[in-house]
């Protein structure tokens, strides 16, 4: 049987026939559907916890950071501690950690900041390789689900012989197209929300950046 001909006997059936449901589809992929469902789970996750996660350091905690710049212009450096260790956030950690080495130099205390600041980040971005791993491995799956499908294809034309027909072939067929597709929905969307964390990140790093810079310029008084 030609392509040609496969092609003529899918276009003349029925509508009804063609028609399947998302969970026969999915079905129809084979087993390599199962690594591609577990990695879109770990994917979704880890988007979603580290969503809400970077979310939680708002912005809007600038008048923090004024309210602390404005006692320490002051000279109420007792105050400003008190007011960074009765907050629990990120730019109440690093804040404390500057203020408390008053006396220090400006490069000291800038350093002190930045050393805390850099454990913040990395804790930031905990999860965010494994969201890339799955936003990469998804689509491999995929293309092995394609090569897997087309051996599938020919082995069951070989077995056939001259006796072939498009339903002999339909598992293979299947087999290809369904994992490429899936493979390649997971690692779209995983893509999507890897780089749109990472923008979220940056934007928060950047914003934590000039909060530091402002407050190591200002002398520390014990």
């Amino acid at each position: 049987m030609t392509m040609n001909n496969a092609l003529s006997i899918i276009l003349a059936a029925p509508a009804g026939e063609l028609e399947q449901s998302l969970w026969g589809l999915v079905l129809k992929g084979g087993w390599l559907m199962i690594p591609i469902f577990l990695l879109s789970i770990v994917a979704v996750y880890v988007a979603c916890e580290r969503y809400w996660a970077i979310r939680k350091i708002r912005l809007e905690e600038g008048a923090f950071a004024g309210e602390i710049r404005r006692l320490l212009l002051a000279g109420k450096t007792g105050e400003a501690r008190e007011r960074c260790a009765s907050r629990d956030t990120l730019l109440a950690r690093v804040l404390a950690k500057g203020v408390a080495r008053s006396g220090a130099s400006p490069a000291e205390i800038r350093q002190a900041m930045e050393e805390r600041a850099n454990l913040e980040v990395a804790r930031l971005e905990r999860g965010m390789a494994l969201l890339a791993s799955c936003s990469g491995t998804a689509p491999m799956i995929g293309f092995l689900g394609t090569v897997v499908g087309m051996i599938q294809a020919f082995y069951d034309m070989a077995v056939a012989g001259s006796n072939i027909d498009i339903g002999l072939l339909s598992r293979g067929i299947y087999t290809a197209l369904i994992t490429t597709v899936a493979g390649l929905v997971v690692g779209i969307i995983g893509n999507l929300a890897f780089n749109h964390l990472v923008a979220m990140t940056d934007r928060r790093v950047h914003w934590l950046e000039g909060i530091i810079e402002e407050i190591s310029e200002i002398p520390l008084e014990r």
